[in-house]
């Protein structure tokens, strides 16, 4: 659950620092007041791709922080163990800036992790469902994997084991078509990767050698540079008829002698002190590297010529030592499984037949798993859109065709969803069909279903709402209402319907001061969310009557609370 959020530099947003309770609370305002950009922070702290764009005009870098509240999730607890992130306490401190020169830093309780690390964590914390996630329901090939999710118990080990068997069949057959297409160009590549992986493999390459390599020559080609400079350190600290240490303990003797008369004197006493000893350990310290200096011309020589290895190897597969080392893995997995292919010429194709069979056969296991919970879902969503006043529409889970032999990383199926809305006409994909407000309703209806299921700490609605209004805002309203029962949920709304189902109130505004937009949130009390509700409900003029309409929205959502 997201406890406390603050944010610096964001867009209009100057400076806000907000807490949050949990169940639902809702924000409210104008339209540009800066409600979203609360939103985007939330999801920047759960992973989402920054941007110097987010940079408040004027500043260098932005900063968001975000107190989050752990449950107990097992998945998110490895997560955080793999990462090595303590937590203890059951709170995570997410900190993230972004700078103008594009630096991107990010702390989870104090530890550096990036990007990709903080969208795996996010996935646990936060699930925002904004106007551009109804889009997921116009793209067909986004449904199986929200079919998946609803199913995810019964779906995700046959998948695991589907995908497995996949990757192995993929290899195979990859290996069969290469090999049938030329046998010739099998035989050069294979002739190919044996030099490669030999010609890498006997130079034995370590990750940081060039560098110490190069470190190690510099220094014997400036032996004589090194030599003289700490020949005349050592000579001038100790040699000659008037030597450093001396001259300073000669001044530092005359100094100590009036060191006692003055606090100033003292002071320079001291000073003079400290310096000398840190003259004599410089001293120590050139003599002590003079000694163990020692010039060794075959050693220069071996370094040059290991030198000139690394660099032929750069030249040929890759800018550094540790692309070479990358490609050269890449090169020997290839040549493991051509010389596998190779070993087995005779079975090669059997061993694919065989890999295939398993596949469909784990793939149609797969297949029936979904297409069962594709029952359970249509008529779960049947029911939550009942209730969303959409009683006479039908929603089903449509299955292609399935091809045999035909076989995709997430398995044998195409999904999509269809629906009908009106009785009498024909189901057909839901793309096509429904209009914003029914798309809006059924997103809703499967994001009621889906809660149960996914663990997530904060789910949050940015305008889901869009396009519905009168009982059908009210019926949204008890959807969001039941979700946040069991969830926090932040909800940006236009609906005054569903603001007053909320038990927390947040106003954004924004305002110009010395020619600057800069937004602010307000925490409203019962009698400020009256004249909230009131402005959404009657737009800029507020009449005694829309603030009685206001008061009795807010008593019949929350009728425990009346005087």
């Amino acid at each position: 659950m997201l406890q406390e959020l603050t944010i610096d530099n964001l867009a209009i947003i100057k400076h806000l620092s907000l807490e949050f309770a949990n169940q639902m609370t809702v924000l409210t305002g104008e339209t540009g007041a800066g409600k979203s950009i609360i939103i985007d922070a939330v999801g920047l702290l759960a992973g989402g791709r920054g941007s110097q764009e987010f940079i408040r005009r004027g500043e260098e870098k932005l900063r968001l922080q975000g107190q989050f509240a752990l449950t107990a999730d097992p998945g998110l607890a490895a997560l955080l163990d793999s990462l090595g992130i303590e937590y203890e306490d059951g709170t995570l401190i997410i900190m993230r800036e972004i700078h103008r020169n594009g630096r991107n830093t990010i702390r989870v309780n104090g530890q550096l992790i990036n990007t990709t690390m903080l969208r795996q964590i996010g996935a646990y914390l936060v699930d925002i469902q904004g106007q551009n996630e109804h889009q997921l329901l116009l793209q067909p090939e986004k449904h199986l994997g929200m079919l998946d999710q609803y199913a995810s118990k019964q779906v995700q080990p046959l998948l695991t084991k589907y995908q497995q068997l996949y990757h192995d069949y993929s290899q195979l057959k990859a290996a069969v078509t290469k090999k049938q297409a030329n046998e010739q160009q099998w035989a050069q590549r294979l002739d190919m990767l044996h030099y490669q992986v030999d010609e890498i493999g006997s130079a034995q390459l370590k990750a940081d050698e060039e560098e110490q390599l190069t470190s190690e020559r510099d220094r014997l080609e400036h032996f004589q540079q090194i030599n003289n400079a700490l020949q005349q350190a050592v000579a001038t600290f100790n040699d000659g008829e008037a030597p450093v240490l001396d001259q300073v303990a000669t001044v530092m003797e005359a100094i100590n002698g009036i060191a006692e008369f003055d606090d100033d004197y003292d002071s320079l006493s001291k000073s003079l002190n400290d310096a000398y000893y840190a003259l004599q350990d410089v001293a120590n310290q050139a003599g002590q590297q003079l000694d163990l200096l020692e010039f060794d011309d075959q050693r220069l020589a071996e370094i040059d010529q290991r030198l000139t290895v690394i660099g032929d190897l750069e030249h040929k597969y890759g800018d550094s030592v540790a692309k070479v080392l990358d490609y050269y893995a890449k090169i020997k997995k290839e040549l493991d499984t051509m010389e596998a292919a190779a070993d087995s010429n005779n079975d090669l194709e059997a061993r694919l037949a065989t890999a295939q069979e398993q596949l469909q056969t784990v793939g149609e296991e797969l297949s029936r798993v979904r297409q069962q919970a594709a029952h359970q879902l249509a008529a779960q969503v049947h029911q939550q859109l009942a209730e969303l006043y959409m009683a006479k529409a039908d929603f089903e889970v449509h299955f292609a065709k399935q091809v045999s032999g035909t076989f995709t990383p997430t398995g044998i199926d195409e999904v999509e969803f269809y629906i009908r809305t009106n009785p009498g006409e024909s189901m057909g994909p839901l793309a096509k069909i429904a209009s914003g407000g029914e798309l809006s309703r059924v997103m809703l209806a499967l994001k009621t279903i889906f809660a149960a299921n996914e663990g997530v700490t904060s789910i949050i609605f940015d305008e889901v709402d869009t396009g519905v209004s009168g009982r059908v805002a009210q019926a949204i309203a008890d959807k969001i209402r039941l979700i946040a029962a069991n969830s926090q949920v932040l909800c940006i709304t236009h609906l005054p319907q569903v603001a007053a189902v909320a038990q927390h109130h947040f106003l954004i505004k924004k305002a110009v001061h010395d020619e600057r937009t800069t937004t602010t949130v307000t925490s409203l009390a019962a009698a400020q969310r009256v004249n909230e509700l009131a402005r959404m409900l009657s737009g800029e003029k507020v009449t005694k009557l829309t603030k009685e309409h206001a008061q009795e929205l807010l008593q019949m959502a929350h009728p425990k609370d009346k005087a």
